[in-house]
């Protein structure tokens, strides 16, 4: 099973980014992606962002993991 976390973006610096996972900064490949702001939200798995997520699929899927007892921090 793939498990893949929204994380916000805050910082990028060429093709890799720094993203906002539950208060926790990871440094992620944003190689896969096109057209990555700051600000904008990510599905990330071991280490590469996916895809870009609205903030509100963003929030939704935060609040599943939340109510399953996940607190998506990695």
């Amino acid at each position: 099973m793939c498990l893949a976390l929204p994380a916000e973006v805050v910082a990028i610096d060429g093709e890799m980014g720094r993203v906002n996972l539950g208060g926790i900064l990871k440094e992620v490949s944003l190689a896969l992606v096109e057209e990555i702001q700051v600000g904008d939200y990510v599905l990330i798995h071991v280490g590469y962002a996916l895809s870009k997520v609205s903030p509100e699929e963003a929030e939704r899927t935060l609040a599943l993991f939340a109510e399953a007892g996940l607190s998506g921090e990695a």
